[in-house]
């Protein structure tokens, strides 16, 4: 079980264009450019991952700022164990898209 999470163009479900990327529980063997992390539910203790949705790149940049600088971002070797570090880096990689897209909205389900 797990979160799917986008960040898609403004009134729309298309994910916004983000650099190469291989995140997430599941994701597209040689990486994608589409701005889709999947988030096992493993995390779901250090975030409430569901409060992104509807939300603006922008308003929920302090948000995701204040939960990396909390959990930090070291990632442990086993990307399930339930971490702060893995928490914290999977929001680490939405701060990021949430920076360079404000004005995209999330979408998670």
């Amino acid at each position: 079980m797990s979160f799917d999470i986008a960040l898609c163009r403004p009134g729309t479900a298309i994910p916004v264009e983000v650099s190469l990327h291989e995140e997430g529980g599941t994701y597209a063997i040689g990486g994608t450019n589409d701005a889709e992390l999947n988030v096992t539910y493993n995390y779901a203790r250090y975030f409430p991952w569901r409060d992104l949705d509807g939300k603006t790149g922008a308003e929920t940049e302090t948000l995701l700022r204040a939960a990396c600088a909390e959990l930090g971002t070291t990632r442990d070797p086993d990307y399930w164990a339930a971490t702060p570090g893995n928490a914290g880096h999977a929001l680490s990689v939405l701060l990021g898209w949430a920076e360079a897209h404000p004005d995209g909205v999330w979408r998670v389900w």
